[in-house]
């Protein structure tokens, strides 16, 4: 996992520093609503954190282990479109644009992932590629 400064801006690009975005989510806190789960979650893979990938996947799609791939650098995030996902919902959408780069060069993750909140906790389900 890659060392990140806590006042340093939060990867998910949001704007605030880590310690007050992302991080607590990472530290165990509750994400409120599915886009910010989602954001956390980008984060986590910039930074490398496959545990908290993992945790926050749900129990029916979650994957039994995760390998991330190193030489992946997460250059920035662009939410789309957010739909249900609040606080009062059970489910939520998220349209999103990743950014990253390898050595073989830069590439785009485009995905409309599907949010399941059970117990108060917010879960990536699945995503699938959305329409253009």
């Amino acid at each position: 996992m890659t060392a990140l400064n806590p006042s340093a801006p939060c990867p998910c690009g949001f704007g605030d520093p880590y310690l007050k975005c992302c991080g607590p989510i990472h530290g165990g806190s509750t994400a409120p609503t599915a886009a910010q789960l989602m954001r956390s979650r980008y984060s986590a893979f910039a930074i490398g954190d496959e545990a908290y990938l993992l945790r926050t996947w749900h129990p029916g799609t979650r994957p039994r282990e995760l390998e991330l791939d190193g030489t992946t650098r997460w250059l920035r995030l662009i939410v789309e479109e957010a739909e249900l996902g609040g606080p009062f919902d059970d489910t939520g959408y998220v349209t999103f644009s990743a950014i990253g780069r390898t050595p073989e060069g830069r590439f785009e993750q485009r995905e409309r992932s599907r949010f399941a909140r059970e117990h108060g906790n917010w879960f990536y389900v699945d995503g699938i590629e959305p329409p253009n």
